[in-house]
């Protein structure tokens, strides 16, 4: 089963549906970027090449969707 059937299940299922789900890949795809945001994705980010430019996404993500972010309830 690959990303955007997991998160489609996730979004079909009333129980994880508002779950703030992050697209965190290599493509850059127009496409994909829309299939995914037409599967409810709340994000879609490309995954940086190196170590220290992934890590640094992560704290990033992290720091918003943990520390700032109000999600639905």
């Amino acid at each position: 089963m690959g990303g955007r059937e997991v998160l489609a299940q996730i979004k079909a299922d009333d129980s994880l549906k508002t779950i703030p789900t992050i697209i965190l890949t290599t493509s850059a795809a127009p496409e994909d970027v829309q299939e995914c945001y037409k599967l409810q994705a709340d994000a879609y980010l490309h995954k940086p090449v190196g170590f220290e430019k992934y890590d640094e996404l992560v704290r990033s993500i992290s720091s918003f969707w943990l520390k700032s972010a109000t999600c639905r309830s």
